[in-house]
């Protein structure tokens, strides 16, 4: 379980919140907004009606307890800022902040966010591909040229064996485990049998996975 303050209750702040709290984490919630806080104060154990661009504010919270402290600051952008640096400044240890443009990252990144979340854009890239692509159903981004991805079983590997098919060698792809039913596999050997209607989650270049998932 990890202890994790949550500053602001916009959309993306509720939601990560929320899941955080459903993972059995130890959640504060915390907004500027009393009518907000008051409407999710049922699905938190712990929220404060607070200004955290205010330092004596940030202080009273003890911010070096926390595993993590998120700013989900998404409407003023300067508040975000000083968020940011007054939660480096009182000791915690890992900032996360979200930003609504490549600027505003960068510009949270110089003052100290140790990650910067950027989930319209994130969100965006991701859905272009999956709808650009054919069969790429999901996607992580590792770095610039690879990342992981769930395509599905290509039709002339089924009745195949991990062996035969000889994706390493061939393809250039690594795959890491055959989702079925919604469950993962990922203790495939060499005479795993391929099935239609499975999914593989593989590692690779994009252009490699693209023409696999073209198959």
């Amino acid at each position: 379980m990890k202890s994790i303050l949550v500053i602001g209750l916009g959309r993306f702040g509720y939601h990560l919140a929320l899941k955080f709290s459903q993972l059995g984490n130890d959640v504060l919630v915390a907004d500027i907004d009393e009518e907000l806080v008051e409407r999710y104060s049922n699905e938190f154990e712990d929220s404060r009606i607070c200004d955290c661009s205010d330092e004596n504010v940030i202080e009273s919270l003890g911010v070096s307890n926390f595993d993590y402290c998120v700013v989900a600051v998404g409407t003023n952008f300067q508040s975000a800022m000083e968020i940011t640096a007054l939660l480096k400044e009182f000791g915690a240890k890992c900032v996360i902040a979200k930003a609504g443009s490549a600027r505003h990252a960068g510009l949270l990144k110089k003052i100290g966010a140790d990650q910067v979340i950027y989930p319209e854009r994130d969100m965006a890239e991701k859905t272009a591909i999956r709808l650009n692509v054919k069969n790429i159903f999901d996607y992580i981004e590792l770095t610039e040229d690879y990342a992981v991805y769930e395509i599905p079983v290509p039709g002339e590997w089924v009745g195949k064996t991990v062996g035969a098919v000889d994706v390493r060698r061939k393809y250039s792809v690594n795959i890491i485990a055959v989702k079925r039913s919604g469950k993962l596999d990922t203790e495939l050997t060499a005479d795993y049998t391929f099935l239609e209607g499975e999914h593989l989650v593989v590692i690779g270049r994009a252009d490699r996975v693209y023409k696999l998932a073209s198959k």
